[in-house]
């Protein structure tokens, strides 16, 4: 938040930090590119910029979280694909996966402290 003086609030994530958070998100897009990289996306950007602002820190360790809750999703839902159910719950966690990381990276973006919903916190 900028005041009258135009400088930043204190506690509130300045530009860099609420673009660093906002590619936090966006980077499991790598998934679409190769294998696990969903989860590698998220996490190295998320290490390389944990120490520069609170803001990258809470939100890289929020898309990391979920990333890892989808790919533990994803093998629910490789088990259940023999009993052919696993086969509209993969489309449905793939759309899902999709609109809430958009959802994720958007919020980051403006500033907002976002929180998956359905998200294993693993990483603390």
């Amino acid at each position: 938040m900028i005041d009258e003086h135009n400088a930043v609030t204190p506690g509130e994530p300045d530009r860099d930090a609420r673009q660093w958070a906002m590619i936090c998100h966006f980077a499991a897009a790598l998934g679409f590119v190769f294998p696990f990289g969903n989860l590698i996306g998220p996490l190295v950007v998320w290490q390389v910029k944990k120490d520069s602002h609170a803001f990258i820190d809470e939100q890289g360790k929020e898309a990391l979280n979920f990333q890892l809750t989808v790919a533990i999703a994803g093998i629910v839902c490789l088990v259940l694909m023999l009993v052919l159910i696993g086969f509209l719950l993969m489309g449905l966690l793939c759309i899902g996966t999709v609109v809430l990381t958009i959802i994720g990276g958007i919020k980051a973006g403006e500033g907002k402290h976002y929180r998956y919903p359905f998200c294993l916190r693993l990483i603390k």
